[in-house]
């Protein structure tokens, strides 16, 4: 939680039928448990300024609207941002 009170929160951008995407929030959601953070999906092909955005970097990790990662979760990254945001 961060000074003010606030939790951390990730929002990755994602597709239906995304291998990587499916992996990351896997991964994400087992972080959260131990982490303590907001998680939440964004589905790229409901808007077309997010598809063109996003379409072959998918999925991509932001906190708190700060791009972290593409394709895969850096979690050495997310730990350290998540410690700076704490």
């Amino acid at each position: 939680m961060g000074e003010d009170g606030a939790t951390a929160r990730l929002l990755v951008y994602t597709r239906p039928g995304c291998h990587l995407c499916a992996e990351a929030i896997a991964t994400l959601r087992d972080l959260q448990r131990e982490l303590c953070f907001e998680l939440e999906e964004l589905d790229i092909s409901t808007d077309e300024r997010l598809e063109r955005t996003y379409f072959e970097r998918i999925p991509v990790v932001t906190l708190n609207g700060e791009e972290l990662s593409e394709y895969f979760v850096d979690e050495a990254a997310l730990r350290e941002r998540l410690k700076s945001v704490a």
